[in-house]
């Protein structure tokens, strides 16, 4: 078996949470890292999705975690980024727990993912994020344990 453990570190993007309204980003420094990996963990819906009633997920990037854009599809892997770097909307009923995951390539130091509410969300959502910082310069990586 490989050892993926020693050339990788987790960083949290959104904390475990039931949510019904926006986030703050975290930035997220990929500095001494090759590849990142968005890892993103979403309940049962605590409403039923629609074209109103949505939460849709917002990718940034930055070089000096001052000044974000959007990302896009050329920047992503696994995915087809929607206009202004939405990587995943929820816009219809999310009945059962499920977990995602996008690979980033555009080049940045800095990420931020946000949770963006539209409409009403009287009853929360379970979400969480992670951002999986692989093939790291200065191996073996610290545990995370």
């Amino acid at each position: 078996m490989k050892d993926i453990h020693s050339a990788m570190s987790v960083a949290v993007a959104i904390g475990n949470a039931t949510l019904a309204a926006d986030n703050t980003p975290a930035a997220i420094d990929l500095l001494g890292y090759d590849a990142a990996e968005i890892l993103l963990a979403i309940g049962a819906g605590g409403i039923t999705f629609s074209g109103s009633n949505k939460i849709e997920f917002v990718l940034t990037h930055s070089d000096d975690d001052v000044t974000y854009s959007a990302v896009e599809t050329k920047h992503m892997l696994g995915v087809t980024v929607a206009t202004g770097g939405i990587i995943k909307s929820l816009i219809a009923a999310h009945a059962a727990a499920a977990a995602y995951r996008f690979g980033y390539k555009g080049g940045k130091r800095y990420l931020k993912l946000l949770a963006d509410f539209s409409g009403t969300h009287g009853t929360g959502t379970p979400i969480a994020a992670l951002v999986i910082k692989g093939w790291g310069h200065d191996n073996p990586q610290v545990n995370q344990a």
